[in-house]
Formats: C-alpha cells, structure tokens, sequence
C-alpha cells in the first residue's frame, strides 16, 4: 500500500483515531484481514463475518506485525485503532483512495474482468502478458469478491503501471459496487453462464448483474465482449465504451480457428488487427482459448503487439495451480486436476476435453464432485452432468460426495454400465480405488467446486503428495 499518515488514513475513512495516537505516524505495510497473515508493518481490518469476527484476532494480528488496526470499536491493543462505523465499507473507501491517488499520476491503467467461467485464468493471462511492459498487481487466486477485490487494488504504489482485478458477484448491485471503487480503463465480459445460480435465480439476472461492469464505463473505456455468448452480446448497447468482440465467429475482431487440443496442449489460429497468429498452448481446452484471445484483446488496448502476447502466452506452463493443471503421475499416467471450481460450463468444458484428448488414444477416467451454489437447479445440472459423462464415452466416473450423486445415478439412467461409474464417499476412497488401477497413457479429470475437496486428490493421484 501506498505509505500513509494515521491521521490521512482516519480522515480517507471517516473514522476517529486513538486520543493518545501519533497522527503522523506512517503505515506502509500490506493490508489484511486475516490475522494470520499479518506480518511487520501491516494495517489490520478487523471485519465481521457470518461465522467469525475479526475483532476477537485484533491482538493476534498485533502480535504478527500490525502496527495499526481499522475497527468498528475501542480494543484493547498496543498499537494505534482507527474506529470506523462499518469496517468493510471502510476498506473499499482506502481501495478507492488509494487507487484514484495513483493514477492522478497518470501511468495506472486498469484492466477488470467478470464472467461465470475463466476469470482467475484470464487474469493471470493479462498478468502474464502485461508483465514485460510494467509492474503488475494482480490478485492471487480468487481474489474477486466484496473483501478480495479490495484488498488487491490495494497492493498499488507510485511504481504500478497495471492493476489487474477480477469483478465476481454472488448477488445483483456486487459488481457495480466493485466498478464504484475503481472505474476499469478496460473490462472484460468473459461468459454468463449458471455459475452461483443459487444467488441470482435466474440466467437473466445473472446477465444483468455481470452487465454492470461496462454500464457505467466512460466513453473513453473499452468494453471486451465475448462475441459468442449472445447474452454478453446484449450487453454492448447498454455501455458508453467502445466495444471490441473475441470469439470463434467471423464477427470477432479476434478470432481463434483451426483448434486442436491434445496431452501436449491447445494449438489454434489467431486472426488479429488483419494478421494471423499460430498459437501452442501448454494449457489444455477449447475454453481457455477463449480465455486466452479475450486477454490478448484486451491488453491489445494497452498497445500490447498480439505477437508478444502470443508468446508470452506460449511460455505459460499451466493457467493456476488446480485449474487444468496436467501432471504426470510416477508410472506414466496424466492426472488433468481442475478442481479448484466448477460450475455446469466449466463442467461441460473440462469434460469434453477430456473426451477430446483421449479419442482413440488413451483410456479417460472423470473424478468428478459437487457443482456448488447452484440453487434450486443442482440437481437438475449435475443429472445433465452424468448423462453427458456416458455420451462422451468417458471410460470410467468416480463421483465423490452426497451432494454429485446425481451425476452416478444419472450415469447410470443413461448408460448400461457394470462398474463404470462408482459413487464414493471422500477424496481418499477415490484415491484408494483408482492408484494402484491407473496405468501409463491413463488420463485423469478431478473436477470439482472448491468446497467438494478434491483439491489434493490430482496431486495424490500424480505422486506429488
């Protein structure tokens, strides 16, 4: 964070700092909300959550370095609190603060993006291209809601030339606050698709809710849309920006052709500003080659030369640890572990590719568990989920968890299967039928939600762990 004085932070905040406090003490360190990760010169937020309050870890976050505390009371700490009405409004009030004094320097530029599917991959795709033109801030992992975005808009400083955010929402007016803290010289429209279900109702008002990202861009914005997904096409009236397309479809001003996925990777052909591309992927699937053409778009904007995103792109060795991540087990067999999230998209995705790189070639196995937060629509969607896993001709399924059973049972209803599909309890019986099973050429999907817990699994099953 940008260096501040106790008493600019109490007045950016609205808050009233300690009595016996050194107004012009200055706090520099990274801003947390997590206690366990303060360390020397940190500014702890002291934020209340649905099953815990930061308020009880004050001292705890002192102990780990915190020099300065943002509370919604008096504590009793050693060091200076700034008591503020509502601690999660007054961390978007720093964000935004913070962010608007960088770039009245004028050299920060802002890149944001939102989407049911891609966003952590796409954003580490802008980072990677992004990188050789400047210093980059970007979240790690899933930094993209009420409280992560935030906190990575707050890792500028007066050297930052990109700050790269991912906009999620699991309700309508979550985005449009994001984009009220800071206003996105570019943003991306990846995919509406039935990703958090449970929170809009319905597709249409996931739509409505990703659409705010661009309905209140300036006309000196740029607006990325995906130009096959007609729902994100929807969305270009709505905004005062000027709209740029990326998709398969010949009205695309960047276009991927010619696709081909294999173990090796993901080869396409990128049309770009009148010229053409080859590009090798180390990570697989068709739908990171979205992901892939929306980021070059993007940076595009930047004056980003797509042949240099290309090949920064190329040098990409996997998206993000559990996201498609391919490795290879001890005796030969590939583990693909995307088990960082899923939704019925992304699902669907990573199974046909599945499909796709073992055609003919190598026996498929999906490990698949629950799609999370989908609402009054899970068990229709996870029932879709098996009857496609046995259209795909996928060799054999291990679903994990009560809550994908429907996928077995589906699988079931939609094929004469004698053992192929086997419903199981937790990672570690999934481990123990499949380990000493696999063999070379195998090739393992483990797709699942975050909350499902098969996140270790790929690695067991690779040796790793």
């Amino acid at each position: 964070m940008i260096a501040l004085s106790l008493t600019e932070l109490a007045t950016m905040l609205d808050g009233s700092l300690d009595a016996g406090a050194e107004g012009n003490h200055i706090v520099s360190g990274p801003v947390v909300v997590d206690s366990r990760l303060a360390r020397e010169g940190s500014l702890f937020f002291a934020l209340r959550g649905e099953k815990t309050d930061g308020h009880l870890f004050a001292t705890a976050a002192v102990e780990g370095g915190a020099v300065a505390i943002i509370a919604e009371r008096a504590l009793d700490v050693d060091v200076p609190v700034i008591v503020v009405k509502d601690t999660l409004v007054a961390l978007a009030a720093l964000a935004r603060d913070v962010v608007a004094r960088v770039r009245a320097l004028g050299h920060l530029r802002v890149i944001a993006m939102t989407g049911s599917n891609g966003k952590t991959t796409t954003k580490n795709m802008v980072r990677a291209i992004l990188e050789p033109e400047g210093r980059v801030v970007a979240p790690q992992g899933s930094f993209n809601n009420q409280v992560g975005a935030p906190l990575s808009m707050l890792g500028v400083d007066e050297g930052t030339a990109f700050l790269v955010v991912e906009m999620g929402a699991s309700a309508p007016g979550e985005i449009a606050h994001l984009v009220s803290i800071v206003v996105p010289d570019v943003a991306i429209v990846l995919k509406v698709g039935l990703a958090h279900a449970g929170g809009f109702g319905s597709i249409q008002q996931t739509q409505k809710a990703k659409s705010e990202i661009v309905v209140s861009l300036p006309e000196s914005a740029v607006a990325v849309f995906n130009a096959d997904d007609e729902l994100v096409v929807e969305m270009a009236p709505l905004t005062a920006a000027s709209p740029v397309f990326f998709g398969l479809s010949d009205s695309a001003d960047f276009r991927a052709s010619d696709i081909a996925v294999s173990v090796a990777g993901t080869r396409f052909q990128l049309d770009a500003l009148g010229k053409q591309y080859p590009v090798q992927l180390s990570i697989l699937g068709e739908h990171n080659v979205m992901n892939a053409i929306a980021a070059i778009a993007a940076t595009a904007q930047f004056g980003v030369d797509p042949a240099d995103a290309v090949s920064r792109l190329e040098a990409m060795v996997r998206a993000e640890r559990w996201r498609m991540e391919v490795l290879e087990a001890p005796n030969g067999a590939v583990i693909v572990n995307d088990s960082y999230n899923a939704s019925p998209d992304s699902m669907v995705a990573a199974l046909k590719t599945l499909a796709e790189i073992t055609r003919g070639t190598h026996r498929s196995i999906a490990v698949l568990g629950e799609m999370a937060e989908l609402g009054e629509v899970a068990d229709e969607e996870h029932d879709r989920i098996g009857r496609l896993v046995v259209r795909l001709n996928v060799a054999k399924l291990i679903v994990v968890g009560h809550a994908a059973r429907h996928i077995h049972n589906a699988a079931g209803l939609e094929g004469s299967w004698d053992g192929e599909s086997v419903l199981v309890d937790s990672a570690d019986e999934a481990y123990d039928l499949l380990h000493n099973e696999l063999q070379r050429g195998d090739v393992v999907l483990v797709k699942s939600s975050n909350s499902a817990g098969l996140r270790l699994l790929g690695e067991r099953l690779a040796g790793i762990l």
